[in-house]
């Protein structure tokens, strides 16, 4: 299914600022606030790993949401498909909120594909600078098809779904992320020191 979404300039709408604002949160929550956005191949662990890291942090007293891919599917984006058009608004949607959520003071962790670097890209340009922290969850195709938790490449090899990232659709790699998890070669533990070690090294947190 293909959802046809309407933008418009309105000049009538007009944004309100607020007394409390992200400076107290941030002050509040004796954190920085990001956006965490995980990047990879279906299979490849961001999901994994951003969970770990959200415990991690939850742990060292740190204030956390967690957005991940299905789980908007069922919600706030139940409406759109899988077309290009679709995934692009997707992505949208997720950036406006996670965006909001930075806005709250908080360190938002992002699951998806998002296969782009221009659909990253349009993330990245809603939030200012040093506030988006592209992850890139480096996996070989071979060993997520060898994963394959969900039976999805199964089924793409089948022809059963078409368009899936990675089998008949191109999935366009971080040319420079702030964090390039070779996720092959180390376990997920040592995954998350990799990450904690940079949310501190960005000051993200102390």
């Amino acid at each position: 299914m293909t959802s046809a979404v309407q933008t418009h300039d309105n000049d009538n709408v007009v944004w309100h600022a607020h007394q409390i604002d992200k400076a107290f949160r941030s002050q509040q929550k004796k954190q920085q606030p990001c956006v965490l956005w995980f990047t990879g191949l279906s299979g490849a662990g961001k999901s994994t790993v951003a969970g770990a890291l959200e415990t991690r942090l939850a742990e060292l007293g740190f204030h956390t949401y967690l957005l991940d891919g299905d789980n908007i599917r069922h919600g706030l984006c139940k409406d759109l498909g899988f077309s290009t058009e679709d995934r692009r608004e997707n992505i949208r949607r997720i950036g406006e909120v996670a965006k909001l959520m930075a806005d709250a003071g908080l360190i938002v962790l992002s699951a998806f594909i998002s296969p782009h670097r221009q659909e990253r890209q349009l993330v990245r340009d809603m939030l200012p600078s040093g506030e988006f922290l592209e992850v890139f969850v480096d996996t070989p195709l071979e060993e997520c098809e060898k994963r394959d938790p969900k039976g999805l490449y199964k089924k793409a090899r089948a022809g059963q779904i078409k368009h899936f990232t990675g089998i008949d659709s191109e999935y366009e790699k971080p040319e420079a992320p702030e964090i390039h998890l070779q996720a092959g070669d180390y376990t997920v533990s040592e995954l998350v020191d990799q990450c904690v070690a940079q949310l501190k090294h960005n000051q993200i947190i102390r």
